[in-house]
């Protein structure tokens, strides 16, 4: 950097010429510098930091560094005080050479956010290089009879500097023959002659000896010197002669070899062998130039001999002397200046600088991923390069100054879509034809947590039997996270809740990393039928995503419960039960009844009763219902009979393996006098046959007339009330009848009873049931014939999905008992499904009976109904009634046909209603416990009919 005094003309044209260069900076965008070549280490050359508008703080943090793409450490920054100095010597020649402009360009880049600025330090040439010759002394041939102002060609000298440092002159030492002249020719090339003042005298000097000086224009001037040794030759008087001192010619870079550049011709006046002439280079044709070029001394032919480059040199200036073949020659001499045409023969070049990558799918628009920088060494529009992407990537190309480019990214990434670009960037010069060049950036996606874990399903169903191993494996859920590496790594964890009073950590526990799903207990199905919670999977990334999923775990019913009795049974009364019977008793009259309810569901709930058989193969009195556990007679009891019966009754569930429940029926046969009250039934019946010879006889007398007038008063009223004709079945044993499905039905058998029953516990119940039309028939069974026997097939095992519920269990085992045999309509048209059905005893004689399947839930649609036997009404086939009642329920059922092409939803054909009558039935069922509680005082024959 050149320096002057303040206030001195040169600070002021200095101070000029910085004002203009920051104007021409502001708008090229670039900065730019200038400082001489041969500065010494450490010279200033700017405040790049400050000019840059860039703090000294955040250098060092943002990574301030500065890279060339020619020599790099020619300049250097302090990176404590942001200036940019000179680091090493820098030699404009070495540097660019003969180039007008010379200009070290520099690229400074600073991240946080990535920025690139383009600094331009341009090389000012000083006066460090003397004007050289090629050779230390010329040698001259003049003929003596030269005229004067005669000109002889000279080769000048040549300076390396540029500008006013290379404008040269010339001078010879003071001599009264011979003077120099410099001139320009129309090629703008300069021409140095040696000029002959005055007529040269052989025979005075036969040798002249110069110096030839060149100065050149700098400051301070530097000079060479080179000597000239004119030979003065005798008498020729002409010299041949060209057309033209300079012959210009333009050939084609890629001109092939032995092309014809020039044929010269130069004429002689003399005659003779003084006329005859001959081609020569001359001695001031450089070396390269006749490795280039022949040239034929005869015809003066100039052929190309070796391949041009344009690139290599430009211009070629050769010097011709025709010499004729006198024996003192003279010589005639001329220029052929060969200017080469530049051919698009080079391809660009390219060079990439990787500076962001691996980028992150999240990356901003604009985000700068590398540096490309383009070169043709080719001129003009050959050397004019464009640059391109291969389509369709989310990628583009930025220009930031003159041929450097930005790749920055476009559109948004998604790394789970593609993970990898392989972006070609081609350069392409504008020659024709054109020539391009490709390189290849591998652009890698780096991956970000945008994915949350996904389930196959939102929901997943698993059943799993009860009783199982703690810690047993029961399902295992798996998410899938299309993102890599951590961002994939699934965790599987339970969204607790709590079960109940329970927490539902404590049933089951999900694997962390294999997502396997484990039972810490064993479940009870009667304690739990379903379970149902969610899994949350979660992966790894910053911040992590998750997602649940939900598991509807089923416990499946296992026979593990066994029949608990109901009733007298669960009073503590060891098991045993006695019942009184009249010895009247009649054939198929109930005695008792064994209630008995199991906790399992479904087919393992489905009970029957076994009447143990006796010892000795004795026929019993007694037998049971298998479905009911009704205890009824076989035939009619006579007075030779035991006076006591003892009866082991199995009630047995359809499980596998069958759980069993014993209850003990002790039958005591006792006349009606010595019947007591029903409460004898209780397991301390038999404490209470006390003996009564200790008692009074009058006490005795009192009691025997009481009872006689209660006895004649209870046989007035049974025969007024047997006066009146009954409703067929409600009085009387019927004739038990058996019923057969079809060939693909479940049940062996049934029984169809009408019988009276009278209890404490209601008004009498009339037991109905009803079967599909169309069931073939079976063997009819006598009147005496053992039930339990089966004349059908066994029963097929109920679909599992079946089940009771406890609730129905708990509220319908006192007024709901399962019948014999039932059946299930899947509907018009279908298949019938056999199965035992729950029914309930109907207080009018008129009413109906409904049948909800084994296990279904109040909302079940699929209903059996069954019409009293006083009901006259009978359905058609496809046909409902209008409204029925479910027996131990305050509601009615009203039942609304469509058409069958009308297209309705299923769920809204049946309605609930309260019903009408309820006060009424209300007080009509006070009534009958009143009246039973009088007849049980007056009479023990209604004991029996239990």
């Amino acid at each position: 950097m050149v320096y002057s005094q303040r206030g001195s003309p040169g600070f002021r044209r200095l101070l000029i010429s910085f004002v203009l260069l920051a104007a021409w900076e502001a708008g090229s965008g670039q900065l730019h510098y200038s400082i001489p070549e041969e500065a010494k280490h450490g010279t200033f050359v700017g405040r790049i930091a400050q000019d840059l508008g860039l703090e000294l703080a955040e250098l060092v943090p943002r990574l301030f560094r500065v890279a060339s793409k020619d020599r790099g450490d020619l300049l250097e920054v302090n990176l404590q005080n942001g200036i940019l100095f000179v680091n090493s010597r820098i030699d404009r020649e070495e540097l660019c050479g003969r180039s007008a402009e010379c200009s070290i360009h520099l690229e400074v880049i600073v991240d946080r956010p990535l920025q690139v600025f383009h600094v331009e330090v341009e090389v000012r040439d000083i006066n460090d290089n003397p004007p050289k010759f090629s050779r230390p002394e010329q040698r001259l041939f003049i003929l003596e009879s030269r005229m004067p102002d005669s000109r002889f060609p000279v080769e000048g000298a040549s300076d390396l500097d540029i500008g006013a440092n290379a404008a040269l002159s010339y001078k010879v030492n003071p001599n009264e023959y011979f003077d120099v002249d410099l001139k320009r020719s129309e090629e703008e090339t300069n021409v140095l002659e040696l000029v002959l003042k005055k007529p040269l005298d052989r025979e005075e000097t036969q040798e002249h000896r110069l110096s030839l000086i060149a100065i050149d224009g700098g400051k301070p001037e530097l000079s060479g010197t080179v000597q000239l040794l004119i030979d003065v030759l005798d008498a020729n008087d002409n010299a041949p002669k060209f057309d033209k001192s300079v012959y210009n010619v333009r050939l084609l870079e890629n001109t092939p070899k032995e092309t014809l550049v020039i044929k010269l011709n130069a004429s002689d006046a003399d005659e003779g062998i003084n006329k005859e002439i001959l081609y020569y280079f001359s001695n001031l044709v450089l070396d390269n130039v006749k490795s280039k070029f022949t040239i034929d001394s005869t015809s003066g032919e100039i052929k190309v001999k070796e391949q041009l480059d344009y690139e290599d040199c430009k211009v070629y200036e050769i010097n011709i002397d025709a010499v004729d073949r006198s024996a003192f020659p003279l010589a005639g001499h001329c220029k052929v200046i060969v200017k080469l045409v530049d051919v698009n023969d080079n391809v660009p070049e390219m060079a990439v600088t990787s500076i962001f990558l691996p980028i992150k799918e999240d990356a901003p628009l604009a985000t700068v991923i590398a540096l490309i920088s383009v070169s043709d060494r080719d001129s003009g529009a050959n050397g004019q390069v464009t640059c391109s992407l291969t389509p369709h990537i989310p990628f583009k190309l930025v220009s930031t100054f003159k041929n450097y480019y930005s790749l920055v990214l476009d559109r948004a990434l998604d790394r789970e879509t593609i993970a990898n670009y392989d972006v070609v960037v081609t350069a392409r010069d504008g020659g024709s034809p054109s020539l391009w060049a490709t390189a290849s950036v591998s652009v890698e996606v780096a991956d970000v947590n945008d994915n949350v874990p996904a389930f196959a399903q939102p929901e997943y169903t698993v059943f799993v039997k009860e009783n199982n191993q703690p810690g047993a494996h029961i399902f295992t859920v798996s998410a899938m996270d299309a993102d890599a590496q951590e961002n994939a790594l699934v965790s599987y964890s339970l969204v607790e809740r709590r079960v109940g009073e329970r927490l539902l950590s404590s049933y089951v526990s999900v694997h962390a990393e294999s997502g396997k799903v484990f039972a810490l207990q064993p479940l009870d199905h009667e304690e739990l039928e379903l379970l149902q919670f969610q899994v949350s999977a979660r992966d790894a990334g910053v911040p992590s995503l998750g997602s649940n999923v939900t598991l509807q775990v089923f416990v499946l019913d296992e026979n593990d419960n066994a029949p608990t009795l109901l009733g007298p049974w669960t009073q503590g009364s060891g098991g045993l039960v006695s019942e009184l019977v009249s010895p009247s008793v009649g054939a198929g009259q109930v005695v008792t009844k064994v209630r008995a309810v199991d906790a399992d569901s479904g087919y393992n709930a489905w009970l029957s009763y076994e009447l143990h058989p006796l010892t000795g193969g004795t026929r019993s009195l007694f037998r049971v219902g298998l479905y009911t556990g009704e205890i009824s007679t076989t035939r009619a009891l006579e007075e030779a009979d035991a006076p006591r019966h003892r009866l082991l009754v199995l009630v047995k569930d359809h499980g596998e393996p069958a759980l069993t429940a014993t209850a003990t029926v002790l039958v005591s046969l006792v006349e009606n006098s010595q019947t007591p009250k029903a409460s004898s039934r209780a397991a301390g019946a038999t404490g209470q046959e006390v003996s009564l010879v200790n008692v009074n006889v009058y006490l005795i007398i009192a009691i025997c007339a009481v009872s006689s007038l209660l006895v004649l008063t209870l046989m007035v009223y049974t025969a007024l009330r047997c006066s009146v004709p009954p409703p067929e079945g409600v009085c009387g044993a019927g004739k038990p009848v058996l019923v057969c499905s079809s060939a693909v039905g479940s049940w062996s058998h049934s029984q169809q009873r009408r019988q009276k029953v009278c209890s404490g516990e209601g008004p009498p119940k009339t037991d109905l049931m009803a079967f599909s039309p169309g069931l073939p028939p079976c063997p009819v069974v006598g009147e005496h014939q053992d039930l339990n026997e089966d004349h059908c097939t066994r029963p097929r095992q109920p679909n599992p999905d079946w089940r009771y519920s406890a609730s129905l269990r708990a509220g319908m085992h006192s007024s709901v008992h399962l019948e014999e045999a039932g059946i299930l309509r899947a509907g018009p048209g279908g298949p019938d499904q056999q199965w035992p059905t729950v029914s309930s005893a109907t207080p009018e004689p008129e009413a109906g009976e409904v049948s909800p399947p084994v296990g279904a839930g109040v909302n079940s649609n699929s209903w059996t109904f069954k019409y009293g036997p006083g009901n006259p009404k009978q359905s058609g086939p496809g046909e409902l009634p209008d409204k029925f009642i479910i027996p131990g329920s305050p509601a009615i059922i009203s039942i609304r046909q469509e058409p069958a092409n009308n297209q309705i939803d299923k769920s809204d054909f049946i309605t609930f209603g309260k019903k009408e009558e309820t006060k009424k039935k209300k007080k009509k069922k006070k009534g009958n416990k009143t009246q039973e509680k009088k007849e049980k005082g007056n009479s023990a024959t209604d004991n029996s009919d239990q």
